[in-house]
């Protein structure tokens, strides 16, 4: 059989012998938040039921078996066996009560989550304008007005047409090879 005790406002200590082991399981909760910690401690089969006592460092355990009284610590959330008896001098034993289960022992198990599907693969970006600005992706192109920028090329051109191309530095329009000035602005090239 398992126990439980109120060890504060929304605290609680659940204790259950399993065999050999005393599994602890803290609970703290208030609405919308819940809290939960377990921990197990090899003690022996219990010899009668289990006594809490509050001290000034927090709370302790008592679990007698018939290899002798075992302890263990809780702060919060934190559990451990302590090494002898300690201190109970100004302790205050706390009301235990017997339980059907811990909440560790009484939580449904989840289902396991169906596996996804694998995603769709993304549609190539469709060509963008605005006004008088194009943007293509693949390879990436920019043009406006009579300007035009490429990143990347398609395998079909050859880079030594794209090398060739040259544009003006005032007005941004196309040049020959040939070109002095530009046809465009004016601009005398070097």
């Amino acid at each position: 059989m398992a126990y439980v005790c109120e060890i504060g406002t929304g605290h609680r200590v659940y204790l259950d012998n399993q065999g050999t082991q005393t599994i602890v399981t803290t609970l703290s909760g208030s609405p919308g938040q819940q809290q939960q910690a377990s921990n197990g401690f090899q003690t022996g089969n219990w010899t009668s039921p289990p006594e809490v006592f509050r001290t000034p460092n927090g709370v302790v355990l008592k679990i007698s078996t018939a290899q002798g009284d075992h302890f263990i610590q809780v702060q919060g959330s934190s559990m451990s066996v302590t090494s002898g008896t300690p201190s109970m001098g100004s302790s205050q034993q706390m009301q235990v009560q017997q339980v059907d289960s811990t909440p560790a022992s009484s939580t449904p198990s989840m289902e396991p989550m169906q596996p996804m599907e694998p995603m769709k693969p993304m549609e190539p970006m469709k060509p963008m304008n605005m006004g008088d600005m194009q943007m293509n992706m693949n390879p990436m192109e920019m043009r406006m007005g009579n300007m035009e920028m490429r990143m990347g090329s398609p395998a079909s051109s050859s880079s030594s047409a794209q090398s060739s191309k040259r544009f003006c530095p005032q007005c941004g329009s196309s040049l020959t090879p040939s070109d002095r000035f530009c046809s465009s602005c004016g601009h005398q090239l070097n």
